[in-house]
């Protein structure tokens, strides 16, 4: 789901949305030919609204997969490891630099 289709639609859009889907999927001999039925009805597209399903069927433990909230823990941690990694490489230059000044300073001497 692209971030544009994430702030179009409002939670309460898209709880309908995939209640709708969900409600109507007896209906119609596939999940996807649910989905086409009900997107347009909603205004987005039907790779949105089957994003969307399939988000909600992990969330509810029907699907495998991770749930919104480990999904958002991890790019958490991801930006927090990138940082630190950037941290780590400034300090290791820092290092390096001041110890080749101490060496430099040494043989002035």
């Amino acid at each position: 789901m692209s971030k544009n289709n994430a702030n179009k639609f409002s939670p309460e859009v898209r709880e309908r949305a995939v209640r709708l889907v969900q409600e109507h999927r007896a209906d119609y001999p596939s999940l996807w030919l649910a989905v086409e039925s009900i997107a347009p009805k909603i205004g987005c597209s039907s790779q949105t609204l089957l994003t969307w399903v399939k988000r909600q069927e992990i969330d509810s433990g029907k699907r495998e997969g991770l749930t919104t909230s480990e999904r958002d823990e991890l790019k958490r941690l991801q930006r927090e490891n990138k940082e630190l990694r950037r941290a780590n490489d400034i300090l290791r230059t820092a290092s390096a630099f001041f110890a080749q000044a101490e060496l430099d300073r040494k043989f002035k001497l």
